[in-house]
């Protein structure tokens, strides 16, 4: 495995002396609404695609069109946590539960994972924590490109069945649009009752005569 230039690289990858390593992340901990995502990568140890890089610095057209090239040249795993398992368990364990189900989805399990951010929690095999993991290596970036197209997915799809909220668009995150639609039309299933905001919204509902 060669080193980029810049941006994410295989370093990370090729410092843990043990393979095949698959990288981690998430999408969807702080919306208002719909799952958090998980997406576990085992990147090819050549022919990666090219751009990889944390999603948020990528636009939407570019993610979808990498996601593509991962999906046909890596192991590719997801798990999904729904809005009720957050509300049951809090937003945190909601994602590393995520992740569990994102590794166990693989097609061949990992010997070790990288994962992005602070925790390493347990999901089957050895892992580190690495901060701002998706701009350091290459198999986190490819994962939070997963994850995040993915969720996004699924938010598009929920504007069909919960019209009016806007859903397409701001894709659960508490934007003034979510919350005017939440002030209007009231909670979906896809709402997480534990957030403040959909909390203060179902109170409304409550008092109200």
């Amino acid at each position: 495995m060669t080193k980029s230039v810049t941006g994410p690289d295989f370093s990370l990858e090729d410092a843990c002396g043990i393979s095949p390593v698959c990288g981690i992340d998430e999408a969807g901990r702080g919306p208002w609404a719909g799952p958090v995502v998980a997406s576990a990568v085992i990147l090819p140890t050549s022919g990666v695609p090219e751009g990889l890089n944390d999603s948020k610095k990528l636009t939407a057209q570019r993610r979808n069109d990498l996601a593509g090239h991962i999906r046909a040249s890596s192991l590719v795993g997801v798990g999904v946590a729904d809005p009720q398992e957050i509300d049951e368990l809090n937003i945190r364990q909601a994602t590393f539960l995520a992740m569990a189900r994102a590794v166990a989805d693989l097609p061949s399990p990992p010997s070790f994972a990288l994962i992005d951010g602070r925790d390493a929690p347990d999901i089957g095999c050895p892992a580190q924590a690495v901060i701002k993991g998706d701009a350091r290596s290459l198999s986190i970036a490819a994962a939070s490109i997963i994850a995040k197209t993915f969720r996004d997915a699924i938010m598009v799809a929920a504007e069909a069945e919960f019209p009016g909220y806007g859903f397409a668009r701001h894709k659960g995150y508490g934007t003034a649009a979510h919350q005017t639609a939440l002030n209007k039309l009231g909670i979906t299933p896809l709402h997480r009752k534990s957030f403040a905001p959909v909390r203060a919204r179902m109170a409304l509902d409550v008092e109200s005569p």
